[in-house]
């Protein structure tokens, strides 16, 4: 109860502890993650910078040493006797071998690992006098794109095995003759793929993140992975071309695949290439949400020591009195137990609130003694009541049954004299036995059957009687006597309406339950009394139950015991209406013993 002496004194006081110190929380987090967003976001673009800048020198000395051998006196040399349509072989070959010297040498002092090679139309490469080249991809990117940056390959045109089976990139140069400005083919200066993938691949964005270098196209340069991120960088690649066209570096958001994503670019304008970094943004901005889960965890923490301490505060003035409610709310539902549990633990001290407990402890010692009289009172007398009911064989039904058997000695019908006077002996030693309160279903199914044969005897035709005994239900144990008041009232009140009764008893075992039903002809019971039975039953009070003496008393006198043995695992079934009879269902746990 939120109204409480206890919850406003931790409610005021948690607040005076919490308000602060989240508005303060609030402020500070916002300030801090875009402090840190900031920080993050410029780091990530300077290590980005650093590897444009490092493949920058890199290719610009790709390209030097490409001018470089296309102005060396040997290759001009060599190109000169290439274009000389009357050159002889005796010529050709020391030039040739010439030049293959002079490459051999660049890529020996060189610690990068470049090589070099030339082309011509007339006689393929300079290693390897091969001209498959034409087919290849990169040559093809040459000659109709102009592209004179390759993408990662391998060529086969090289001095030695190792570094034909190595990935290479390579620029593309004109092979021209400087003094005629002819053009005989084009010099290939190769360098290593790995020069440039090994140092983009130790860049590191978050745990998953990764920086790929893209042609124009968006395929990658350095035949990286790009599996798993194909859409976002097709995505990004339209946008870095079309929202940033002169822009050389930035980073926007791209959403894909429920998740949105970081990208930063940073292009390289002389070989058409882009650097792009792509990370998912929960892993780029992680290190804000932990500050943002610290936060919460300490305001959490906070509001539990607030807690702890207004309860400390609270306990002792609002624990008596928050006991002495509890034991009230018992007391109100009639718990006395429950209720005088309580009261010993906020008897301390000499305040007013022990005073108040020890009167209301007195008045519910008064209380419980004068309801538990009562109670025993009217429990007594019903149980009398139901006693002389349960020991008693109806006066008019004992003097009819006399007057049968007499009627049937005077016509000389000694085998139903026989038979009335059995069954009738043996419902008065059924009746004197009261050893125990519970008898096995067939022996109460016996007993009717023996009442049900006198009335048979008495009415003849105007009583109809069908009995559906379930033998699985026979050793099973109920309250003795439950029956006979239902088939008695069956009997007695269908006959009333028509003159026949037609009466159906049955037990029945249905999974773990016994069902024994009653029904008849006769004339019904009404609404309010159906309401009155269904209402002292779900009180689970049996007094409640027997209601008012003489009104109903077999069938109530049945449920109240069936309600005693069973308390709430026993169930009843009235279907009735005015003028169309009545079955009664009582529904039972199985006893066994």
């Amino acid at each position: 109860m939120f109204f409480s002496l206890r919850n406003r004194l931790m409610a005021v006081l948690s607040s005076l502890l919490i308000v602060p110190f989240a508005a303060l929380a609030y402020i500070l987090s916002g300030e801090a993650t875009q402090i840190i967003k900031a920080s993050i976001e410029s780091s990530t673009t300077q290590t980005i910078e650093q590897f444009a800048s490092h493949a920058s020198t890199l290719l610009v000395q790709v390209e030097d040493m490409g001018n470089q051998v296309m102005s060396s006196r040997t290759t001009q040399e060599w190109l000169k006797i290439q274009i000389n349509p009357d050159h002889s072989l005796q010529d050709l070959v020391p030039a040739k071998q010439r030049l293959r010297e002079t490459f051999s040498s660049y890529a020996v002092n060189n610690s990068s690992g470049i090589s070099i090679s030339v082309f011509t139309e007339q006689s393929g490469g300079l290693w390897t006098s091969d001209r498959s080249y034409l087919n290849s991809a990169w040559y093809s990117a040459y000659e109709t794109a102009k592209r004179k940056w390759t993408s990662a390959h391998k060529d086969t045109d090289q001095s030695d095995d190792i570094m034909r089976s190595r990935s290479v990139n390579s620029l593309l140069l004109p092979l021209v003759h400087l003094q005629s400005f002819r053009q005989a083919g084009f010099i290939k200066v190769n360098y290593p793929s790995s020069l440039l993938k090994n140092a983009i691949e130790k860049i590191r964005i978050g745990n998953t993140g990764k920086v790929v270098l893209l042609t124009h196209e968006g395929t990658s340069v350095l035949n990286q992975d790009l599996s798993g991120d194909t859409d976002v960088l097709e995505r990004a690649m339209k946008q870095i071309a079309g929202s940033f066209g002169t822009q050389i570096s930035g980073s926007f958001p791209i959403r894909s695949g429920g998740e949105t994503n970081l990208l930063f670019f940073r292009k390289l304008p002389a070989q058409d290439w882009t650097i792009v970094g792509t990370v998912p943004e929960a892993e780029m901005y992680e290190k804000i949400t932990q500050i943002r889960q610290t936060i919460l965890v300490v305001t959490v923490l906070l509001l539990v020591l607030a807690m702890i301490a207004a309860f400390w505060l609270s306990f002792g003035i609002t624990k008596p009195l928050s006991i002495l409610a509890k034991a009230m709310k018992h007391v109100e539902r009639g718990e006395f137990g429950q209720a005088l549990q309580f009261m010993p633990k906020v008897r301390r001290g000499h305040s007013e609130v022990d005073y108040v407990t020890g009167v209301f402890e007195q008045m519910t010692h008064r209380l419980r003694h004068l309801i538990e009289t009562e109670f025993e009172t009217n429990v007594r007398r019903k149980n009398a009541e139901y006693k002389a009911l349960l020991l008693q064989i109806n006066p008019h039904f004992y003097n009819n049954t006399l007057e049968i058997i007499s009627g049937l000695a005077a016509m000389k019908r000694e085998d139903l004299v026989m038979d009335a006077t059995e069954a009738l002996g043996k419902m008065m030693r059924y009746s004197l036995n009261l050893h125990s309160d519970l008898v096995r279903v067939s022996e109460e199914m016996a007993y009717i059957r023996d009442y049900l044969f006198i009335l048979q005897l008495r009415h003849e035709e105007r009583l109809r009687l069908v009995i559906e005994e379930d033998t699985a239900a026979g050793p099973y144990l109920i309250p003795k006597f439950i029956l006979q008041p239902l088939v008695e009232n069956a009997v007695k009140y269908s006959l009333e309406k028509d003159g026949i009764a037609q009466v159906y008893l049955k037990s029945q075992v249905q999974e773990d339950r016994l069902l024994l039903t009653v029904k008849d002809n006769g004339i019904g019971m009404t609404a309010e009394l159906v309401r009155d039975l269904y209402a002292g039953l779900n009180k689970g009070d049996p007094v409640a139950i027997l209601g008012s003496a003489g009104h109903s008393i077999g069938l109530r006198n049945v449920l109240s015991r069936c309600r005693l043995q069973y308390g709430s695992q026993f169930q009843v079934d009235v279907q009735t209406g005015l003028g169309v009879g009545t079955a009664i269902t009582l529904l039972m746990p199985i006893v066994r013993s």
